[in-house]
């Protein structure tokens, strides 16, 4: 029908360091040969990681379930050194996937604790990231949730207090955060730049801008990825009049649509493109026409595989 439209967001979906940790899940799968064991989700994705499964990588929550000796890959979200040690002690092989944005800020943890600084970790309580970070330096780093929980921050020195953020967390929430910190501790040290990540930021910009003229934003992204369900309530702030979240098109609900006129569609970073298209051919077999992209910015930054994996790939496969 001419009344109605479909807008698709870009950049969307993959960004460089879920496509690393993917990556580096197959070649290793094609390089060592099955099993491989992978330490939590890869990413945040329910579809991929069942794709991972059929190919022969075995997902565990600990260490403990991985037998000695055995590969095991780290996620995209990072691990605390203890873990590290564990592996160790287990005599696993182990291939570190988390993403370099998530290691600058293990980086700045550590530097911030070696000048003996408190840090006002802002994330959400039980993430991976947030666990991974808070290990580099447990006995300095506060966890703050939100603007609302800044209230009953306490510090040891207000004047060596210094702030660091999960990268995948809403922009405008995290700058709420800090504003507030700022306001009770006026000393606060700022990282060197900003962690939250560019992947982030620029799904959240997009999704605004394709948000203030949706009647409904769909979102596509497993339920506990932090930047797709941020997208949800981002669209939502920007003027959407609904938006949802869904792990594909099989969980859209056709009443969503009902007197709908204007769909948005994006996705979380973690998120393979097929799942986007799904949504779109669900949407044009309701009677919506092809949708037409809208592109923020371009993004062409490209991580290298880890460093053990690719020193392996250099010397040919392993256990043919």
């Amino acid at each position: 029908m001419a009344d109605k439209r479909v807008v698709v967001a870009a950049p969307r979906g993959y960004c460089a360091g879920v496509d690393r940790a993917v990556i580096t899940v197959e070649k290793a799968l094609d390089t060592y040969g099955a099993p491989v064991y992978v330490r939590k989700q890869i990413v945040h994705n329910r579809h991929v990681v069942e794709n991972l499964q059929q190919r022969g990588a075995i997902f565990v929550e600990e260490l403990d379930e991985v037998p000695v000796g055995a590969t095991v890959v780290f996620s995209a979200h990072g691990v605390s050194p203890a873990v590290h040690t564990e592996a160790a002690d287990r005599q696993l092989k182990t291939i570190d996937a988390t993403c370099p944005l998530v290691t600058k800020v293990h980086h700045e943890a550590r530097r911030f604790a070696r000048e003996d600084r408190e840090i006002l970790l802002i994330g959400h309580a039980g993430h991976e990231e947030v666990e991974g970070t808070a290990g580099e330096a447990p006995e300095h780093i506060t966890l703050v949730e939100s603007p609302e929980h800044v209230a009953d921050v306490q510090v040891k020195d207000p004047s060596k207090v210094a702030w660091l953020s999960q990268t995948t967390l809403s922009v405008d929430e995290t700058l709420a955060t800090v504003s507030k910190l700022r306001e009770k501790f006026p000393l606060l040290m700022d990282p060197p730049s900003d962690d939250i990540c560019y992947a982030t930021q620029n799904r959240q910009l997009a999704v605004k801008q394709i948000a203030a003229h949706s009647d409904l934003v769909i979102v596509v992204g497993s339920a506990n990825s932090s930047n797709s369900v941020r997208l949800v309530e981002v669209a939502l702030e920007a003027g959407a009049k609904a938006s949802y979240r869904v792990d594909d098109a099989g969980e859209i609900d056709e009443a969503w649509l009902e007197g709908v006129s204007s769909v948005g569609v994006t996705s979380g970073a973690s998120v393979p493109d097929d799942l986007v298209r799904g949504v779109l051919d669900f949407l044009e077999e309701r009677g919506f026409p092809p949708a037409t992209e809208e592109r923020l910015t371009e993004e062409n930054l490209v991580f290298a595989l880890p460093p053990e994996l690719r020193r392996d790939l250099r010397k040919g496969a392993v256990n043919d």
